[in-house]
């Protein structure tokens, strides 16, 4: 896994891994997540994605997007 940058400092996400067809989230509160891409749909995966990478904005769209 990879850790968060949390550029906020607010982020409840910790460490992440992408692989092809899913993300696992792993939050501080020690529970972890597979995000499948044919569950959240190909936009929000690669958002995820790119949120993972920057370290910003994805315990955000995790929380706030029904579709996540």
């Amino acid at each position: 896994m990879h850790r968060y940058k949390n550029l906020s400092g607010k982020s409840g996400v910790k460490s992440y891994d992408v692989s092809k067809d899913s993300i696992d989230v792993r939050f501080k509160d020690g529970t972890s997540y597979t995000y499948p891409e044919s569950a959240v749909g190909k936009g929000n995966f690669k958002k995820m994605q790119r949120e993972a990478k920057v370290g910003k904005g994805l315990s955000t769209l995790i929380s706030q997007d029904p579709d996540v």
